[in-house]
């Protein structure tokens, strides 16, 4: 059955209220009330309807405060005002605010009607829709968090252009799905999606990864090799961890999204390319700016549009959704006959900090299916699951933290907190040591002797 449009309607008045619901449901819409604009704040923290319809004069909160709190929380979420006071400066007034419609009561059924398909034309879910087989483009991605669904509106949205859209999350969250998830909702989605993780190739080789090589470019080119920028002509380019690229590489990268094309190693012909870029990091790139290790001008190419995907803490109503999807594959591909999780054991997830968003939860799941000897996943097994992730190999950039760490709390014990003699074993000046303690919030004082 294809999705119905779903509408929140606000209103002090219950009969009115029932009348405007009956009306929308009988031309194919979905509704919800809200008796005030408190409740419907309420609703919005739940759910997300693709239009909000709502009176002007109502005790507590009015019309127009709703429309602010809601622009705030969902900017691209259309509202409309009803309004049995309603004048011309009024309405001009709202729409310059960004009121989607203002109409007076008693209202025009048809120009309401009219109003609320030119909304939803303007939404992520047209009006106009009929077929199930729509939603295929975010099929991947499981969810009913109201985070994600606001996330995911301004993905489909920003796919119907060719802006360059720059993924901001932790790892783990699914960047590179939400990135597949654009790319299958645009114009361009039967041409190729390809993908590159630009920490996970070697400086000297990413190079000719992005941009390929000719015969002899280098010592082991004995071929012409064409680039991911050629590879993906038409289609979609996805660069994760942009953040790590090296600054040579950023120049070049900038110049071929400026002038749409690209040069391979070792020639000097260009290529012309036709290439949406979606890009996605872990890092802070305003903060990789200002300590110059991110160009500026290559970070505005590539932040045309910026989306933010929440982490598994964010959105913990999710978590029996996905880890229930989990089960049900792992149990699949280890051909074992496992029903759920037993309260106790779903509590934990639900309750979990999870660090490594839904990658982590995943390996949870698969760690549990594959020990499981019984129908139901036990407390025990998610306990011990857990306990395993967090004995495993952290990232080289932690595991230095805490070695750096561990390594001046050592030198300060020796030293009973004698910074002068500290600084003089570990080889650095004072200046550099107390920065050192202060990067680790460490204080020399706690160590001197008695």
């Amino acid at each position: 059955m294809a999705p119905k449009p779903k509408i929140l309607l606000v209103d002090d008045d219950a009969d009115l209220l029932e009348l405007l619901s009956i009306r929308l449901m009988a031309v194919g819409y979905e509704t919800s009330a809200a008796e005030s604009a408190e409740v419907a704040l309420n609703y919005l923290d739940i759910a997300r309807p693709q239009l909000v319809i709502s009176d002007m004069q109502m005790s507590g909160m009015d019309g127009m405060a709703l429309f602010e709190h809601i622009h705030r929380m969902i900017p691209t979420l259309p509202v409309i005002i009803l309004t049995a006071y309603g004048t011309i400066p009024d309405a001009v007034a709202a729409v310059q605010r960004g009121v989607f419609g203002y109409l007076a009561k008693p209202f025009d059924s048809k120009t309401l009607m009219a109003q609320i398909s030119q909304a939803l034309k303007h939404t992520s879910f047209s009006a106009i829709k009929t077929d199930a087989s729509q939603a295929l483009w975010r099929k991947e991605i499981i969810t009913q968090s109201a985070v994600m669904e606001d996330a995911l509106t301004k993905a489909e949205l920003v796919a119907r252009g060719d802006a360059s859209v720059l993924l901001y999350g932790e790892s783990g969250v699914g960047k590179e799905l939400f990135a597949r998830a654009i790319h299958r909702a645009s114009n361009r989605c039967n041409e190729p999606f390809v993908a590159v993780n630009c920490a996970a190739i070697p400086e000297q080789l990413l190079e000719s990864e992005l941009f390929g090589h000719v015969k002899g470019a280098f010592t082991g080119a004995v071929n012409n090799h064409k680039g991911l920028f050629q590879l993906a002509e038409k289609g979609t380019l996805f660069l994760d961890e942009i953040g790590d690229m090296p600054l040579l590489l950023q120049v070049k990268l900038l110049r071929a999204l400026q002038e749409k094309q690209i040069r391979s190693v070792g020639s000097t012909q260009t290529i012309p390319v036709d290439v949406r870029i979606i890009s996605a990091t872990h890092r802070n790139l305003k903060a990789e700016i200002a300590t110059g290790n991110f160009r500026e001008d290559l970070y505005y190419r590539l932040d045309v549009v910026a989306l933010i995907i929440p982490t598994l803490s964010q959105r913990r109503e999710d978590i029996p959704l996905l880890a229930n999807y989990f089960l049900q594959l792992f149990s699949e591909k280890y051909t074992k006959d496992i029903n759920g999780f037993s309260p106790e054991a779903m509590h934990m997830l639900i309750s979990a900090p999870w660090p490594g968003n839904v990658r982590q939860l995943m390996n949870i799941v698969e760690q549990c299916v594959v020990l499981s000897t019984i129908s139901l996943i036990s407390p025990t097994l998610v306990y011990d699951a857990m306990q395993k992730e967090e004995t495993q190999l952290t990232s080289f950039e932690e595991a230095r933290k805490h070695f750096e760490r561990d390594y001046l709390v050592r030198v300060l014990k020796i030293t009973a907190g004698n910074v002068t003699q500290a600084a003089r074993i570990a080889k650095r000046n004072r200046t550099e040591f107390y920065k050192l303690l202060q990067r680790h919030r460490l204080d020399f004082s706690v160590f001197k002797q008695p």
